[in-house]
């Protein structure tokens, strides 16, 4: 540590400026405009000589979080990135898209301002790009075992990499178009640009991974033959499977799942040509729940130039500080202001949608709203309190159930747990011989940084499994779980 005093010096948390707003919503590129290394050399030196590193545990990859704070205060850019590559395939992932609970774990926080892990974080890997030393790490010498991911999110591509890095022969499997899962086409670019995936795949590519896009397991290959054809397989395919809202007026045209939005709108700016896309211009706009999603919508919506937009949670509005059922490290629930809430819209909390209201075309014109009431140990519309929103096009971002596995059961039997992802040990391994799972299809929907986390952890498992031994990390178990009391 080299100012053990950097923390009494400046104790302001700076962040990067954001764009202004009617800058930016007349675009598609990232919010933040350029980093101030001034800014981020101080906020690395409040990083604290705190003995115990509290971020290590709130971030399931194991960042050696005070390590590169530090030498990001002495200028060290390149030793930097080595030691944040030791924990962290894709920094400039996380760096952008990863909500941080290692900086609500901050030592630092607990009376003062957290540091600003997350920016430094970003920071040393764009550098790293720009500087050119990020390169490509081809094994040694190859096993002569193969491996098939299915999935090219961030699990997926976690898991390749490794597996890539220790000599196996991968290839990942993507149903869709391009190589990326939800990082290509459900991250808008105003919060990630997609060329920082396609550098990063450029480099796997590099060391060796084989990308197999547009190809969909269980149809154009079934589940039984690519198990046969390769030594192991490492299920990555997410939580896809949106919630719905079962209510009246839910077949009227208008009301979409959130990814049948987003998708569309992703590849319109990629420069696909998209066929009777989905659009928000000129329309009053409402978005059903309050999450990350949620706001992806709202910054879509913003962009495509919507009359109006509003955004519906059916739960109260999370406080504004730590609450105490939350206390330090854990990572509370509150009140966040992402760049899309700041470029306008309403977000309204209690709120109950009791029916969708349609024009004679068979259109959704409004939806009927009412106040939610807590009682009898749930939540319901409180009568009397109903009024109508206009609507011309409604999102629904209510979360997601879970992954798509009727295939994958059938066809190689694998088992589904009580809340219906796919079943498997500590060890990732699930019922069917040589079949792994990781991310978001084994733990439910998640944040990007234990998808990578699980990626990383499978890859030494499925490595163990071919080898008798692995070299590789294994950050977390299958039955990890972030901190609580």
């Amino acid at each position: 540590m080299a100012d053990p005093r950097g923390f009494l010096k400046y104790t302001e948390r700076e962040l990067p400026e954001r764009r202004p707003v009617d800058v930016r919503i007349g675009d598609w590129r990232e919010v933040y405009g350029p980093r101030d290394p001034g800014v981020l050399t101080r906020q690395a030196a409040r990083c604290m000589d705190c003995g115990v590193p509290f971020c290590h545990q709130g971030c399931p990859l194991g960042n050696l979080i005070p390590e590169w704070n530090d030498l990001v205060r002495r200028g060290d850019g390149l030793g930097a990135i080595e030691r944040l590559h030791e924990t962290n395939n894709f920094p400039e992932f996380t760096g952008r898209l990863c909500p941080a609970p290692c900086e609500s774990a901050c030592v630092l926080g607990i009376n003062q301002p957290p540091v600003t892990i997350k920016q430094v974080e970003v920071s040393i890997i764009d550098q790293a790009w720009a500087n050119g030393w990020v390169k490509p790490l081809p094994p040694e010498r190859l096993t002569g075992k193969t491996v098939a991911v299915v999935g090219s999110g961030p699990a997926g591509l976690a898991a390749a990499q490794q597996l890539t890095r220790v000599g196996h022969t991968v290839a990942v499997y993507e149903r869709d178009d391009r190589i990326g899962g939800l990082l290509r086409y459900g991250i808008p670019d105003f919060k990630m640009e997609k060329h920082h995936l396609d550098q990063r795949l450029a480099q796997m590519q590099a060391e060796g991974t084989r990308f197999r896009a547009g190809v969909a397991i269980g149809t154009d290959i079934t589940w039984d033959e690519l198990v046969d054809r390769y030594d192991a397989v490492v299920v990555a395919t997410g939580a896809p499977e949106p919630r719905d809202l079962p209510i009246p007026g839910r077949d009227l045209l208008g009301i979409h799942y959130a990814m049948d939005y987003l998708v569309p709108a992703n590849k319109w700016v990629a420069g696909d040509a998209v066929p009777q896309q989905i659009t928000a211009e000129g329309k009053h706009v409402v978005i059903l729940g309050g999450g990350d999603t949620g706001a992806d919508c709202l910054g879509t919506a913003h962009r495509q130039h919507a009359e109006s937009v509003s955004m519906l949670a059916i739960g109260k509005q999370p406080p504004l500080e730590r609450p105490e059922n939350q206390p330090w490290p854990m990572d509370p629930t509150l009140f966040e202001v992402q760049s899309a809430h700041e470029e306008g819209g309403e977000r309204k909390y209690l709120a109950s949608t009791v029916e969708f209201l349609g024009n004679d075309a068979g259109e959704v014109r409004a939806i009927r709203v009412a106040e939610t009431e807590y009682r009898d140990g749930g939540r319901f519309p409180k009568l009397g309190t109903e009024r109508e929103i206009p609507a011309d096009l409604v999102l629904l971002a209510l979360g997601y159930t879970g992954p798509d596995y009727q295939l994958m059961k059938e066809q190689i039997g694998v088992g589904v747990d009580e809340r219906g992802n796919i079943e498997r040990s500590a060890s990732y391994d699930t019922s069917a011989p040589g079949v792994f799972v990781a991310g978001d299809a084994g733990r439910g929907a998640s944040l990007i940084v234990w998808a990578i986390a699980e990626g990383r952890a499978v890859a030494a498992e499925v490595d163990k499994y071919l080898e008798g031994d692995t070299s590789l990390p294994a950050p977390v178990k299958a039955t990890d779980q972030p901190i609580s009391v």
